[in-house]
């Protein structure tokens, strides 16, 4: 059964996802890939402000091409998650970082991470950023502009199809997926 969420995430509906769970994603999520990550730490680090709330959001590993006339976005494909590994950590514990979007695992300091303070890891097909771009509704530029396509933008998305990879109790679909297939 396919399950319907909205970001931001809260806790209640986190802790009732688990890894292999389908789900329709709606709401308001963030793009970011590992400039804007470090740029985000850094301040973290220096004590000062955010450019954007990340309390209960969703940040989507994803650095979308330009948008064709008439369209939101151009093709918006996840990036490969563990680019992110170093930073994730400190934006859970720190920002309050709910979700994640991207393809691949993620580091053992990331999932305990997403097990101490709930938070959840979704995979997201990749290979697919044109079918996934038609999920986007609206996409605005919130931070770091400079960064072109790695700018951290603001998205609606409307049932962008994911997977749980990575639930709060640190069970791992990147793991648990291929031992079901193993002949021993």
């Amino acid at each position: 059964m396919i399950r319907k969420i909205t970001a931001p995430l809260d806790e209640n509906v986190i802790r009732s996802l688990n890894a292999g769970d389908e789900i329709l994603l709606s709401g308001i999520i963030f793009t970011g890939r590992d400039a804007a990550h470090k740029r985000l730490c850094s301040l973290i680090d220096k004590g000062d402000s955010l450019p954007v709330d990340l309390n209960g959001a969703v940040i989507y590993f994803v650095g979308p091409a330009p948008s064709k006339p008439g369209k939101v976005i151009g093709s918006a494909g996840p990036t490969t998650s563990y680019r992110m590994d170093s930073y994730s950590p400190l934006l859970i514990e720190k920002a309050a970082l709910k979700g994640m979007i991207g393809k691949g695992q993620r580091s053992e300091k990331v999932k305990d991470s997403m097990k101490k303070h709930c938070a959840v890891y979704f995979a997201a097909i990749g290979g697919a950023g044109a079918l996934m771009s038609k999920c986007i509704v609206k996409s605005e530029i919130v931070a770091y502009e400079d960064l072109g396509p790695e700018a951290i933008r603001r998205l609606e998305v409307v049932d962008m199809p994911l997977i749980v990879a990575t639930d709060c109790y640190g069970n791992d679909l990147y793991e648990t997926g291929p031992a079901g297939y193993s002949k021993e």
